[in-house]
C-alpha cells in the first residue's frame, strides 16, 4: 500500500471547532466543478439536527448533499468524477456509524485506503484528530482513539496533501497547498 499514492487527494485533521470544516470546503470550492458533500453524521437528536442544518446553511447554495452514514466507499465510487470535488465530512462520524453498526473497521478502513488512489477529481477528507488528549477511561473510548488513529494513517500513507487546522489556520503536514 505504501507505493499507491491519490491524486487529488487531501486528508484535513484538527480538533472540534479548528477550522478544518471551513478549510475543507474552501479546497473544494476553489476547484470550480461541481461540489458534493457527503455527510456520514446521523442524526439523533434535535440538537444534532440543528448543528446539521446549520453546517448546511454555512454551505451556502451550489452543494449536492449526499447523506451516507456507512457505506462510504460506495458514494465515493457513485460520485467521484474529473472537474467534481468531493467533500466528505467526516471520518470520524463514519468510524463511530460502523463501530455501532459492529462492522468489520479494518475491512472498511482498508476497501476506503484501497479505493481512494482510484478515484478522480478532488477528493477532501475531513476527520476529528482525536490522539492529542488524554488516554480515554473507558474501552469503547480507547477503541475509537485507536481505531480513528490507524485510519488517519492508513489515509495520510496514500494522500498527497495532510493538512492539520488549528484555530482556523491550516498547517502542512504533509504535501503542498492545492
Amino acid at each position: 500500500m505504501a507505493g499507491l499514492m491519490a491524486g487529488d487527494l487531501t486528508l484535513v485533521l484538527g480538533g472540534a471547532r479548528s477550522g478544518k470544516s471551513r478549510y475543507a470546503e474552501g479546497l473544494v470550492t476553489a476547484l470550480g466543478g461541481p461540489r458534493v458533500y457527503i455527510a456520514t453524521s446521523q442524526i439523533w437528536d434535535a440538537e444534532m439536527a440543528e448543528r446539521v442544518a446549520a453546517h448546511r446553511d454555512d454551505r451556502g447554495p451550489g452543494w449536492t448533499t449526499v447523506e451516507e452514514p456507512q457505506d462510504l466507499t460506495g458514494a465515493l465510487r457513485r460520485h467521484a468524477a474529473e472537474g467534481t470535488g468531493l467533500l466528505v465530512d467526516c471520518l470520524t462520524l463514519w468510524l463511530t456509524n460502523l463501530m455501532m453498526a459492529e462492522a468489520d473497521i479494518a475491512a472498511e478502513t482498508a476497501a476506503l485506503v484501497a479505493l481512494l488512489p482510484e478515484l478522480p477529481g478532488r477528493v477532501v477528507l475531513v476527520s476529528n484528530e482525536v490522539g492529542l488528549g488524554i488516554v480515554p477511561d473507558n474501552a469503547l473510548a480507547r477503541r475509537f482513539r485507536d481505531h480513528a488513529g490507524r485510519l488517519h494513517q492508513s489515509i495520510a500513507a496514500v494522500a498527497p496533501r495532510v493538512v492539520l487546522t488549528v484555530a482556523g489556520l491550516p498547517m502542512y503536514v504533509k504535501g503542498t497547498p492545492a
